[in-house]
């Protein structure tokens, strides 16, 4: 079982080990393991349907996986302590405040629940209503506010108390692009504190501000590495992009050490596939030099997470498929054979 390693090794927050869920005939998440060190931001990324939001409720003790061990700051997510469940700020997909209550309301009730004193909650109200931009709306209802206003009211309310572990589904969901980016620098301000954050979206491009990404797709964990990790496992590698003033024949180029994989891109760029872009770019010019070719530039090419994501699911679901095909003709194998 996962524990929180100390005496200066790693500390972690919340550990998955070979976590399944089922629903019915829908499996949710299929034999899942990741990791959570302290004072990270780690990204739960995937389409909508890809079993994001059931990694969250087991998390959050609101599920037990059918098999497999979910650890959450030292203790089982379904038995935590008081002390445990006040440490956490938790923001789920669906709206869940008081619709009759105004937002300044619904964020100081939820800071009174969590103990914060009398008169220190209209400082902390007024500072999470700030961070996320609904000062002039504080004495609107809930009901009244509009969906993206809605998402900003819950993450207030899962920051007051001010949390050590905070966990949010979709927090980013139907908010301008501008407030997204202000709300991601509070999170960054929150990890500098020590605090830990896990975070599902959908928006693939925000996994570049996290420190750690765990892909999700049809409940299979497909990836979980730092960002430029799962770039390089998108890529085979690093990625430099040369461009050449007259169009070279790539296959006259002799064998350059270092370099993974040629593809001809245009007629005057070549992508070479490398082990390391800065070691190989002067030998990839020179081997350009030694078939007559000329380069007028080299530069790394670095793909969008939207093309590294759906690489990566592709390379997944193909590796997937490859593996049934070999389990279907083995055992026609020992069917014929027997």
């Amino acid at each position: 079982m996962l524990r929180r390693r100390r005496n200066g090794g790693v500390r972690w927050a919340v550990g998955l080990e070979h976590v399944s869920r089922r629903f019915g005939d829908v499996v949710a998440l299929d034999d899942v393991s990741f990791a959570v060190p302290e004072g990270g931001i780690i990204g739960v990324i995937g389409p909508s349907g890809a079993g994001k939001t059931t990694a969250i409720r087991l998390i959050t003790g609101g599920l037990a996986p059918d098999s497999g061990v979910v650890r959450v700051l030292d203790e089982d997510p379904r038995r935590f302590r008081r002390r445990t469940r006040e440490r956490i700020g938790y923001m789920p997909q669906l709206f869940v405040l008081y619709p009759d209550l105004t937002a300044s309301e619904n964020v100081e009730f939820m800071a009174a629940l969590f103990g914060i004193p009398p008169w220190r909650r209209g400082d902390r109200v007024q500072k999470v209503l700030e961070l996320v931009d609904l000062v002039e709306a504080r004495n609107r209802r809930a009901s009244a506010l509009s969906g993206g206003m809605q998402r900003r009211l819950e993450l207030a309310c899962a920051l007051v108390h001010q949390p050590s572990l905070l966990i949010l589904d979709e927090p980013t969901a139907g908010i301008d692009p501008l407030l997204r980016t202000r709300i991601w620098q509070e999170f960054d301000r929150l990890r500098a504190a020590g605090v830990t954050i896990i975070v599902t979206t959908q928006y693939v491009g925000e996994a570049e501000y996290c420190d750690s990404v765990a892909l999700i797709s049809d409940g299979d964990l497909v990836a979980f590495a730092a960002p430029e990790d799962l770039r390089r496992q998108a890529l085979g590698g690093e990625m430099l992009s040369v461009g050449t003033k007259a169009p070279i024949d790539v296959r006259a180029l002799p064998p350059i050490e270092g370099v993974l994989l040629v593809r001809q891109h245009s007629a005057t760029e070549v992508h070479f596939v490398t082990e390391n872009a800065g070691i190989a770019s002067p030998r990839i010019n020179d081997a350009i030099e030694s078939i007559g070719g000329n380069v007028e530039f080299s530069r790394e090419h670095r793909p969008n997470f939207d093309e590294v994501f759906s690489s990566l699911v592709t390379q997944h679901l193909e590796a997937r498929q490859q593996q049934a095909q070999a389990q279907d003709a083995g055992q026609r194998t020992e069917a014929a054979a027997a």
